[in-house]
């Protein structure tokens, strides 16, 4: 929604408004898991083994986390009302297998709100891994590669990542509150700002369903029910350049894309994140914007670098007009909105049979 230019110009306050190296609190933003938090969720572990019941039916119901429910309600507020990220340490997942991460994750999650997909094949549990591909090809998204993604956002309100294994070196990732850029592209060039609410062009890196076209539209920013939104990926703006149905990036929008590149990598507003095994990380992609640096992987492949992926929709997230989300499915408060429309639902092969348990 367009707001009058008298609301476009002015800044943004608030707990979503930060700059690094700070942003709020430390104790808003990183949580540490308690003996107690670990002790119920082994016990929500075996609950859900004993039941037999597949992964992806898991719900909050099923995995129990009497007071880590209620840390996980604080998080919620932090993701929609506070700086937009949370970094949550201490899980052991090297004293584990990977299906009772991928359960762990997911089950503390859907304490959070409800997974959507990720892809066009349906995927709502995905895997950030290297495959060899680059993004020079243009069916692969930047999780599939090793390759630098400059700060952007995803398609969902929330993106949750878990870090089974790191990389040899690099793969740093860094968050930057939108807000805090969007008023700095105000006070450096005012002139600029109106553009964000204007109409856009992503490509869809050929995830589109038949009859679709290979790229939607939709608004970079919103002022909506009192709260700005963004989404912004630079990458996808510019492949989607390649239709010929799409109209041409002006220089004013290759101006803007610049300076907000240069503002959320800059040391005043970029807050670089300690995450590592074990450790999982929520970022809000209506409030934060985030980026990873290149990395470079071990070579035998089971110390690879490797991260879990669930993309949220928020239980109490904000309310956002229709256009914000174009024609991508999905637009209103509640389940399903945001994610990418699957051709056919299948959901991603993960081996429920394993019956290790947490920390052994």
């Amino acid at each position: 929604m367009v707001s009058p230019a008298s609301v476009l110009r002015q800044p943004r306050t608030g707990r979503p408004v930060w700059k690094a190296p700070n942003p709020g609190s430390s104790q808003e933003w990183l949580r540490h898991l308690s003996p107690v938090h670990a002790e119920e969720i082994a016990q929500a572990l075996r609950a859900v083994h004993a039941s037999g019941i597949p992964l992806l039916k898991v719900t909050a119901t099923h995995f129990p986390l009497p007071t880590l429910a209620r840390e996980l309600r604080h998080i919620a507020d932090t993701l929609e009302n506070g700086p937009g990220f949370a970094l949550i340490k201490g899980l052991p997942v090297e004293r584990c297998s990977e299906a009772a991460a991928s359960l762990v994750f997911w089950g503390m999650c859907q304490h959070l709100g409800t997974p959507v997909s990720q892809n066009a094949a349906g995927h709502v549990l995905g895997h950030v891994r290297d495959t060899g591909r680059t993004m020079g090809d243009p069916a692969v998204r930047g999780y599939q590669t090793r390759e630098a993604l400059p700060f952007h956002t995803g398609g969902s309100d929330v993106l949750g990542l878990m870090c089974l294994r790191a990389a040899r070196s690099g793969g740093r990732i860094s968050v930057a509150s939108s807000g805090a850029v969007y008023n700095e592209v105000l006070a450096r060039r005012p002139d600029l700002v109106e553009l964000l609410y204007r109409t856009y062009f992503l490509d869809r890196r050929q995830e589109q369903a038949p009859g679709e076209e290979p790229y939607y539209a939709l608004p970079l920013a919103c002022w909506y029910d009192g709260k700005l939104s963004m989404r912004y990926n630079r990458r996808f703006l510019e492949s989607a350049q390649r239709f010929p149905g799409v109209p041409r990036l002006e220089s004013a929008d290759t101006e803007l894309f610049d300076l907000m590149d240069e503002i959320a990598d800059s040391s005043e507003f970029r807050c670089d994140v300690d995450f590592t095994e074990g450790d999982v990380l929520l970022i809000n992609n209506h409030t934060v914007l985030h980026s990873r640096t290149d990395y470079e992987d071990f070579a035998e492949p089971d110390r690879k670098r490797h991260l879990l992926r669930l993309w949220l929709t928020l239980r109490e997230g904000r309310r956002l007009p229709a256009e914000f989300w174009g024609d991508m499915h999905g637009n209103t408060r509640g389940a399903g909105r945001g994610g990418i429309a699957p051709r056919d639902v299948v959901a991603e092969h993960v081996d429920h049979r394993s019956k290790r348990k947490w920390g052994r």
